[in-house]
């Protein structure tokens, strides 16, 4: 076997052998992933000024020391909602700056973890153990969450609901509750706060299920500003928002559930934030159920229907004891300067950011100061560009396309890359026109 061998830059090698470079052809580029939602909540458990993120697949076994509340309680409602479709959801705790609960009892002093009136429903016995030393209990309302068995206040490890000591001595006790727990205030500070710090995670809708006029405002100025100046293609979710905009989805109304719990349209949010996050750029939300749902919460007439779908409103309909979405559309009801009647499909907007966020994250993870902007490197990156849009036409998000589609050129500076392509979304069937000619 030769001495010399590896890569190569430049054919300079001293030692006889084989030098050899593995380069990517493309097609080894994947679309996106979706399913990441994010709503901005006022709780009465959780960290303050943080980002809480957790997978669907976890809410259950989470949900308790996380929020609170077990996931099946009435306080988890929108969360619960919201996870009946997304993956992955970001909360927000908005409500912050309320005060911890705490008890002294038994000789010792326990504060909860995190402000909030949850805490005022947090007791703690010291109970006397036949074995030696005492059983320190945490209960959470009527359940035991928690139980460590010490001889000293400084033996005791915090758990997910309080903090102990540093100091006292134990004495048996029955079990106390902590007390002093308040919530902090919602307001547009802190729903700003929110927006800062969901603005560098990734995610692909938010939502705010809430009717302050002021703090949609806010989040119509954010959407906008992430997809027109940031190049984020997010989506946001408002109630009673006629925002006009491809990027705002207006949810008109609410659903009554199985159980008889009426989720209010602003409530209804937290479902089609979580259903547009999960939806894929093949899929639309058209007559889909939402699910558990048995009936709506306002009905309307056919007239009133047509006029929500035009003036770009989401709305539910009663069918067969379930609720339907109408008609999967954002709130743009005004065309020109490039956009179309098709822009209002939330399906077709999803091919379209899609292929926007795509695009952006394959050239930064792999073009970005590593390849020579030269015909070889562009002509890499086109593959990729190929290899995409032919994943999205397998999966019919596109129709009718051709690697001629896709033009790339160096543009004015060294540095610059100049691509044009043409895509040709699909859409979903919700209209039938049919002639019957009777004989």
């Amino acid at each position: 076997m030769p001495i010399g061998g590896g890569t190569f830059t430049l054919q300079n090698k001293v030692l006889p052998g084989a030098y050899i470079n593995f380069v990517s052809a493309g097609g080894g580029v994947t679309a996106g992933a979706r399913g990441v939602a994010s709503l901005p909540l006022q709780l009465s458990w959780g960290p303050d000024d943080k980002l809480i993120k957790m997978d669907a697949a976890d809410f259950n076994k989470q949900s308790l020391s996380v929020f609170g509340y077990d996931s099946t309680a009435p306080e988890m409602l929108l969360i619960r909602e919201c996870f009946k479709r997304a993956k992955t959801l970001l909360v927000y705790r908005v409500n912050s700056g309320g005060v911890k609960a705490t008890k002294t009892t038994g000789g010792l002093t326990a504060t909860a973890k995190y402000s909030g009136t949850r805490g005022n429903d947090i007791r703690i016995a010291v109970l006397t153990n036949p074995a030696g030393g005492f059983d320190v209990v945490t209960y959470l309302a009527m359940q035991e969450v928690d139980k460590q068995t010490v001889t000293s206040v400084a033996s005791l490890a915090a758990n997910d609901f309080v903090t102990f000591g540093p100091t006292g001595a134990l004495v048996a006790a029955a079990a106390a509750p902590l007390a002093g727990g308040t919530n902090g205030t919602a307001n547009g500070t802190t729903y700003s706060s929110y927006l800062t710090a969901l603005e560098v995670e990734s995610f692909n809708v938010l939502g705010y299920p809430g009717t302050d006029t002021s703090v949609k405002s806010l989040f119509v100025a954010f959407t906008k500003r992430l997809r027109e100046d940031e190049g984020k293609k997010v989506v946001c979710v408002l109630h009673n928002q006629p925002a006009d905009h491809e990027g705002i989805i207006s949810v008109k109304n609410g659903v009554v559930l199985e159980d008889t719990t009426v989720v209010s349209g602003d409530q209804a949010v937290a479902w089609v934030t979580g259903a547009t996050a999960a939806a894929e750029i093949n899929q639309s939300l058209t007559n889909t159920t939402y699910d558990g749902a048995v009936d709506v919460d306002i009905k309307y007439t056919k007239s009133q229907y047509e006029a929500a779908i035009k003036a770009g409103e989401f709305v539910f309909y009663g069918e067969g004891s379930k609720a339907r979405v109408l008609s999967d559309i954002n709130s743009l009801v005004t065309f020109g300067g490039g956009k179309s009647p098709d822009w209002t499909s939330n399906r077709v907007m999803r091919v379209m950011d899609g292929w926007a966020n795509d695009v952006a994250r394959i050239f930064g993870a792999s073009y970005i100061g590593l390849v020579t902007n030269n015909d070889t490197g562009r002509q890499l990156f086109k593959a990729d560009l190929v290899s995409l849009a032919l994943q999205y036409q397998a999966v019919g998000a596109i129709s009718n396309f051709d690697s001629a589609d896709i033009t790339i050129e160096q543009g004015i500076g060294k540095r610059d890359v100049a691509v044009h392509s043409v895509l040709q979304p699909n859409d979903s069937m919700e209209k039938i026109y049919m002639t019957v000619q009777v004989v």
